[in-house]
């Protein structure tokens, strides 16, 4: 690895946000899942945890649509909803589900500083009864159209981007949010899968 490639990685690592993560539930269309992650990409995400136990798994989560992001982001897929809960609760103290729901919170009035994993559902259902005893709350984008629901990657973009405003006016990019120690060990994983330019 060139000095100059080293440096590029170190950059990016830098921005990384440990307490911000994307879950979703039985996306079918594996380009909607890529995009999410080059969406992550953008905004300094670690990881994405994907449950898929209603479609069969996928090795290949749209290469073309994430420019590559799957080499990182890490994307932790499961089989089993349960398992998969655990691994996040383990890790982020809120789950907010994307819902239409009575209740829902309007997105723009939610605090999205702290430790949060985002919860998205299929493009059909949404997310699963099993999840949303899961979540601590709801939100919706506001829309004013006919239609009341964007697709699942431009939602999540919205909202994602809605969560990097707010940590970027609370100073969350300013310093690094990873241990010296976690830095190292992300470098090493990305300059093992390195093969091409992102």
């Amino acid at each position: 690895m060139t000095p100059e490639r080293k440096l590029r990685l170190e950059s990016v690592i830098r921005y990384r946000q440990p307490d911000l993560t994307v879950v979703l539930e039985n996306v079918f269309d594996p380009h909607n899942l890529a995009a999410v992650m080059r969406t992550c990409d953008a905004v300094g995400i670690c990881e994405v945890f994907a449950i898929t136990d209603r479609l069969p798994h996928r090795e290949n989560w749209g290469y073309r649509s994430s420019r590559s992001a799957n080499k990182w982001v890490r994307l932790h897929a499961f089989t089993d909803r349960a398992s998969c809960i655990r691994a996040v609760r383990s890790q982020y103290q809120t789950l907010i589900g994307s819902s239409l729901q009575e209740g829902s919170r309007d997105l723009y009035s939610l605090d999205l500083t702290g430790s949060i994993a985002l919860v998205f559902g299929n493009e059909k259902y949404g997310i699963s009864e099993g999840m949303r005893e899961a979540c601590d709350g709801f939100f919706q984008i506001p829309q004013l159209g006919m239609i009341h629901s964007l697709n699942i990657s431009v939602a999540c973009a919205v909202t994602l981007y809605e969560a990097f405003r707010q940590k970027k006016a609370r100073g969350h990019y300013d310093q690094p949010r990873l241990t010296a120690e976690e830095q190292g060990r992300m470098l090493d994983l990305w300059a093992g899968t390195m093969n091409h330019e992102p």
